[in-house]
């Protein structure tokens, strides 16, 4: 049952990002990535609305969580997801590690990109 709950809370976040994704680019061009910054911060916005939301009421139910959360916000953004981890890292004092976890994620998604590109350009 979770799996059809995330299932379908993910097609609904990537329909919204890709309509973000299209109203940016109408209203502000394509110069710049406006789309995904835009569900970046907001996807991180509402994640941590949620996430202070079920530790501070906790009444959503385990499904309600999953298709909010990796449901519908991931398929909006995972950025939220990193920034919920970044977030829950620094809380239980653990600040050094959380900046690690920022700093090499970045590092090495951005270096995965590079070399995904790379390799798929070297054999085509």
């Amino acid at each position: 049952m979770g799996y059809l709950i995330v299932f379908l809370g993910g097609g609904i976040g990537a329909a919204l990002r890709h309509g973000v994704n299209l109203s940016t680019a109408r209203a502000f061009g394509t110069a710049f990535p406006y789309g995904t910054l835009t569900v970046n911060v907001v996807g991180s916005l509402i994640m941590g609305a949620l996430a202070a939301y079920f530790a501070f009421k906790g009444d959503a139910t385990q499904h309600w969580r999953l298709f909010l959360t990796t449901g519908i916000l991931g398929g909006f953004t995972t950025f939220s997801a990193f920034s919920l981890d970044a977030m829950l890292l620094y809380e239980r004092g653990e600040a050094g590690l959380a900046a690690f976890y920022v700093a090499v994620t970045v590092a090495l998604s951005i270096a995965g990109l590079f070399a995904g590109f790379a390799l798929v350009r070297h054999f085509t």
